[in-house]
């Protein structure tokens, strides 16, 4: 038996185990003392071994996170490089006040127009490169025109004590698509499923341009959905650069 041979080779360990009390008192205390009388005696036997791999770990854990800091550094570095802060401008026209709170990823336009209360949810731009693009597609691939970068839009309408029009858009370079139109109740209940009229595109064409008319004078529209685009391009790099930074204090601690 291993314990037995240790004994044998070593009489210091049996004084550890008098100082100790009695090795088969318990489970715990056979252990606890076989550690203690190895790492006093680590040349007792070669075939036991030393208890070393914590601080081993420890350092081998320090080294990784000292390279980890040192990538997110390179990478705070690159992105403070790219954000120049181009959309922090807002034109003199622009007609709502914008809500922008650090940390998230959409943000937040509210104006009053003639009694009206006029919300708009505006989240991160879904971005075209052009990287990776096929140079021998077909013709009708062609006519179709190159893919366009796109900003989606929640624009809610509604005025006092009453229901209120939800529009679910998405705005292009030089057009606003408006995907689906609903008349909104609050004081429904979350359990109650109202009908929400058919799918926009379905429409008659006439009430679609009515209602694409009607978000443009509420201020939707591409002179606007523009300057947006570019304002959450940048709102996206300032808030890749914030994260980087929780990422380098979080691994730093």
């Amino acid at each position: 038996m291993a314990f037995n041979s240790i004994l044998r080779k070593s009489g210091s360990f049996a004084r550890a185990l008098a100082i100790t009390g009695q090795l088969t008192k318990t489970h715990q205390s056979y252990h606890t003392v076989l550690f203690s009388a190895i790492n006093q005696h680590p040349n007792l036997n070669p075939l036991v071994p030393k208890f070393q791999f914590l601080s081993t770990a420890v350092k081998t854990k320090s080294t990784s996170d000292e390279n980890l800091i040192r990538v997110i550094e390179s990478e705070i570095q690159c992105a403070e490089q790219d954000d120049d802060h181009t959309g922090d401008a807002v034109p003199s026209n622009f007609p709502f006040k914008i809500l922008d709170n650090p940390g998230q990823q959409s943000i937040i336009l509210e104006r009053t127009y003639q009694g009206e209360e006029i919300k708009v949810e505006v989240h991160m731009p879904d971005l075209v490169t052009g990287e990776g693009r096929d140079d021998d597609r077909d013709d009708d691939q062609e006519s179709q025109g190159a893919p366009q970068s796109s900003l989606p839009l929640s624009v809610s309408v509604s005025k006092k004590g009453g229901p209120f029009l939800e529009f679910n858009c998405v705005a292009y370079a030089d057009e606003i698509v408006i995907d689906s139109l609903s008349v909104k109740n609050p004081e429904l209940s979350e359990d109650h499923i109202a009908y929400e009229g058919p799918d926009f595109q379905e429409l008659d064409e006439n009430l679609q341009k009515s209602f694409h008319k009607y978000l443009e004078i509420r201020g939707i529209k591409p002179s606007a959905t523009n300057f947006l685009h570019e304002y959450m391009i940048d709102k996206d790099g300032r808030e890749y650069l914030g994260w980087l930074n929780k990422l380098k204090k979080f691994v730093e601690a």
